[in-house]
């Protein structure tokens, strides 16, 4: 398959990449091109804020969870039919596993998909250095793959003074400049960008950092850049598998809570439960009362129930649908914040504590730093949801601990080789802190919805 298709990508975090990104996005949308974009690695905040503030469909792309071959199948499953792919990068170009490896870096996903690069410089405060910044990288860079240059936080005076230089001396297309401005700020919280819905006109930011990049940016470069991507060889089922699903009968049903508290799902695990046949349904424990009136199990996924806790612990009749659920059988899986959810109670930084689900007799408090962070792949000690011996990869990151955070797991983290035990887990449960990515290994999607369905089964 050939599809136009660029990164952004910088030297480290806070370069810019999701302005210009979010910038590329919705100038591309506004010339009504088929556009979906990737985040590399595991963050959730990134595809969600494409999704919901420019209405380009997104996922993540992560080479330590799923390899070169997968991760080649995942991109062009989802870039079939599309006429332009942006891949938007994760802290600096070589910034991989532990910092230090190249799996899970942006030049690692760059190079397997054979990708095109932008790179993005905070040129604030810089003169000729810039240069030798870009030579740095364009050394390191072997497969020749950073096609294009983007100067931010400079003035325009400036830019047309230093562009001529950068071309002459190291032979790579400067193709425009973001201006510092205040008005292309995007606030920003511990996990990341702070969540779409909380900001302030975005839509109308997003369309001013865009009619900005327009007037500074060549689009002509770009998108001369990204035809020069080269032809990308694997297979691609696009549309076939939900074609399949649909005419399916009597699949079990997983039912997903999804509103403002829980709100971080990666796609491609929502698709592999489908692959293996169930249907999904959503629920709020916000606002819902009930659990959907047919479902077989229950996915909880992270998000931020802590801002959210006073709301949930008042929704009484939710957590008891809850509790009652789990403990009469229903497979559950949950994550981070929904782990949180179903303890007994949590109290949130300001030491407020609020009633929860209490499947878990545990409390869950905020600790002021954090508590985990980074790749970990997760071998369960007695099999209950993957075969004996395997492993499937996971991400942490949270600032909450437990008083109970299991120890039915074995996590390993993959450069230091560190081990430690946490994760509630039995044939029915798997609940902890870290969040898992199913593509890294279907067994678990495969299992879980097998237990749904024989808990539909029983229930008949």
């Amino acid at each position: 398959m050939n599809i136009k298709r660029v990164m952004i990508a910088a030297p480290k975090s806070g370069s810019g990449k999701t302005t210009v990104t979010c910038a590329l996005l919705k100038t591309l949308k506004n010339i009504e091109c088929n556009v979906v974009s990737y985040k590399c690695g595991p963050d959730y905040i990134d595809p969600m804020f494409h999704e919901k503030a420019i209405g380009v469909p997104s996922k993540n792309l992560d080479t330590f969870f799923t390899g070169k071959t997968k991760t080649r199948e995942l991109f062009l499953n989802s870039a079939v039919k599309k006429d332009f792919a942006v891949l938007e990068g994760v802290m600096g170009l070589y910034d991989g596993l532990g910092g230090v490896r190249e799996e899970g870096s942006s030049y690692h996903l760059a190079k397997v998909t054979k990708t095109p690069i932008l790179f993005v410089i905070d040129a604030k405060g810089m003169g000729r250095s810039v240069i030798s910044l870009i030579a740095g990288f364009l050394a390191y860079d072997k497969e020749h793959l950073i096609q294009g240059i983007i100067l931010n936080r400079i003035s325009k005076g400036y830019y047309d003074i230093i562009k001529p230089f950068i071309e002459e001396e190291l032979n790579i297309q400067v193709i425009g400049f973001l201006p510092e401005r205040e008005e292309l700020h995007i606030e920003s919280r511990h996990l990341g960008l702070i969540m779409p819905d909380e900001l302030d006109g975005i839509k109308e930011k997003l369309q001013t950092v865009s009619d900005l990049f327009s007037e500074t940016v060549s689009i002509e470069s770009i998108m001369e850049i990204a035809n020069r991507a080269e032809e990308l060889e694997g297979s691609e089922t696009g549309d076939e598998l939900k074609t399949e699903i649909k005419v399916a009968v009597n699949r079990p049903v997983i039912a997903i809570a999804r509103d403002e508290a829980f709100c971080f799902y990666y796609e491609d695990n929502i698709r592999t439960l489908e692959k293996y046949g169930a249907e999904i349904k959503y629920f709020s424990p916000l606002r819902d009362e009930k659990l959907p009136d047919v479902c077989h199990a229950l996915l909880l996924g992270g998000g931020y129930p802590e801002l959210y806790a006073e709301r949930l612990s008042e929704n009484i009749k939710m957590r008891i649908a809850v509790k009652n659920a789990v403990e009469n059988g229903m497979p559950v899986v949950a994550e981070c914040g929904g782990f949180m959810y179903l303890h007994s109670s949590m109290t949130d930084k300001k030491g407020h504590s609020y009633d929860m689900a209490g499947v878990i007799p545990e409390s869950c408090f905020y600790t002021g730093k954090l508590v985990r962070f980074g790749y970990v792949e997760l071998r369960e000690k007695k099999s209950c949801f993957l075969p004996e011996g395997e492993s499937i990869k996971g991400h942490e990151f949270h600032y909450y601990d437990s008083t109970g955070n299991g120890t039915d797991i074995v996590a390993l983290k993959p450069v230091t080789g560190k081990e430690y035990p946490c994760i509630m887990a039995d044939k029915m449960h798997w609940m902890g802190f870290p969040h898992l990515y199913y593509p890294s290994n279907e067994a678990f999607a495969k299992a879980f919805v097998e237990k749904a369905a024989q808990y539909m089964k029983e229930m008949l």
